[in-house]
């Protein structure tokens, strides 16, 4: 009785709206606050921790945002969430409204309501210097690099073209620049701090398109975005929000149009419904899956040989040869593999340049491959000291101790061991997603956009997961009962 009590409450509690017409602008003033939802991670100049003093944040918006409030009569509290996220996160309630380069799309306006615009943006394209390409016409079929849930991905799915996702501003022109891609297009305000000044980087004159950025307010809070609206009228015929642009050296002629009526706020065909999921979906699901198991299986095929060597560095008798296999399994095991992708892709790109899909299986299997390494060395000296001796009566060699009679029995010894680690390293696998590899993760998240629901998207692929890990769970404990009964059974 009492969980059916506590089990309702909690239905009740996660199916009550997070604020009504009325209460979310009535709380902000009570609690004399309006918190905005962010990430610190876009940079300058939007939102960025201020390098004199990294626990104060600084940027355009921060200034903005301080202007909004204090018109309202409360402060401003920036709150940290990921910027694919800022909207789900605000239709839970997690901040009042969203202000952080959101782009006034069709899509969301479907979703939350935003504001007027506070800031014009054109988007430019970028191509490598001295390319014969300069339209985005005649980048058909090459790698476009964008952010997902943009303007700019949003423009290229709506024209044909296959963008290929990054998760940072940074990124799409350092591949860029090493040709792994073939051009970028994002808002003319992050090009120019992190891809027109790149040696390797050219940026195409006139704008693809135009947007705004604008503030996204949920829907039940009609009263809170008609204040909004009026502040920002108030910033602009006042002079406030040019002077804070100009401040931030980002005041150009497309902010003539704020203020006026037909202020760009898209050139994208109006919103289709949020499709249903249906076969196509599902055999992306089934593609990215395969993605998945493809990289597992070649990262494991290598990281098995990588740990294998290194156990047997390990136990050798040089001193050498067990410091530099002891300093490489600390190492790996000691800092983290999304670390690790990033460096091997993006900071060592510029000395040993590596595809994403080469890179992914590279990572995983160095990363893996210091854990195998304690697998096999554990293994090993499980293996009764006899044996060895056994081997060297009868005049067996190093080598062919190892390899007769040594690794045969370690290796049924570590089995089990070794088919927990695949299912962990099938499960890893989903970090590959920050250097472009779509798999089955990054496969679940941009169908949770398109279809804007996480429900379907993410019971599918944790069933997925769920099949291509269970098997292998289920192995792995048939071979750990079937070595204890082997260890523990007598003579025949």
């Amino acid at each position: 009785m009492l969980s059916a009590l506590v089990l309702a409450a909690a239905t009740t509690v996660s199916s009550a709206p997070a604020g009504s017409a009325s209460d979310t602008l009535d709380g902000v003033r009570h609690r004399g606050a309006l918190t905005f939802g962010a990430d610190v991670q876009g940079g300058e100049p939007y939102v960025f921790e201020d390098p004199k003093d990294p626990a104060k944040l600084v940027g355009f918006e921060v200034d903005i945002a301080q202007g909004l409030a204090r018109r309202l009569g409360v402060t401003a509290r920036i709150n940290q969430a990921d910027w694919s996220n800022l909207v789900p996160a605000l239709e839970r309630g997690d901040f009042d409204v969203v202000m952080n380069g959101l782009e006034d799309t069709p899509a969301r306006r479907t979703r939350i309501l935003v504001s007027t615009p506070y800031f014009v943006f054109g988007e430019t394209l970028a191509v490598r210097r001295g390319a014969r390409e300069r339209t985005l016409g005649d980048l058909r079929g090459a790698r476009i690099g964008t952010l997902n849930q943009s303007f700019a991905y949003d423009l290229l799915r709506e024209r044909g073209y296959q963008p290929v996702i990054y998760e940072g501003v940074s990124e799409p022109y350092t591949d860029l620049e090493l040709g792994r891609s073939g051009a970028v297009l994002l808002d003319h305000i992050i090009a120019a701090r992190y891809g027109c000044n790149r040696p390797g980087v050219e940026c195409l004159p006139g704008d693809v398109a135009r947007g705004a950025y604008v503030i996204g307010i949920r829907r039940s809070d009609g009263r809170l975005k008609s204040v909004i609206d009026e502040a920002i009228a108030k910033m602009v015929e006042g002079g406030e929000l040019r002077s804070i642009l100009e401040r931030w050296r980002i005041w150009d002629p497309r902010q003539e149009a704020l203020g006026r009526t037909g202020t760009p706020s898209t050139t994208l065909p109006l919103a289709e419904a949020p499709r249903a999921f249906g076969a196509a979906e599902a055999r992306l699901f089934l593609e990215g899956a395969a993605v998945t198991i493809g990289l597992s299986i070649a990262a494991f095929a290598l990281a098995l040989p990588i740990g294998l060597s290194l156990a047997l560095a390990r136990l050798a008798r040089a001193r050498r040869y067990r410091w530099i296999a002891s300093a490489y399994v600390e190492l790996f095991r000691g800092t983290p593999l999304l670390l690790q992708l990033y460096v091997l892709y993006f900071a060592l790109a510029p000395v040993v340049k590596l595809g994403p899909i080469t890179a992914a299986i590279l990572g995983l299997a160095l990363n893996y491959g210091a854990y195998e390494a304690e697998i096999h060395r554990g293994a090993l000296l499980a293996v009764p000291k006899g044996q060895t001796e056994a081997a060297r009566a009868l005049g067996l060699t190093r080598f062919q101790t190892l390899e007769h009679v040594l690794l045969p029995q370690s290796f049924r010894i570590a089995l089990p061991s070794m088919t927990n680690d695949f299912v962990a390293l099938l499960k890893d696998s989903s970090l590959v997603s920050v250097i472009t590899v779509v798999e089955l993760t990054k496969r679940m998240t941009i169908a949770s956009v398109d279809l804007r629901s996480w429900l379907v998207p993410g019971i599918l692929c944790a069933a997925l997961y769920f099949a291509m890990s269970y098997p292998l769970a289920r192995l792995a404990q048939r071979l750990e009962r079937k070595l204890h009964r082997d260890q523990h059974s007598g003579p025949p």
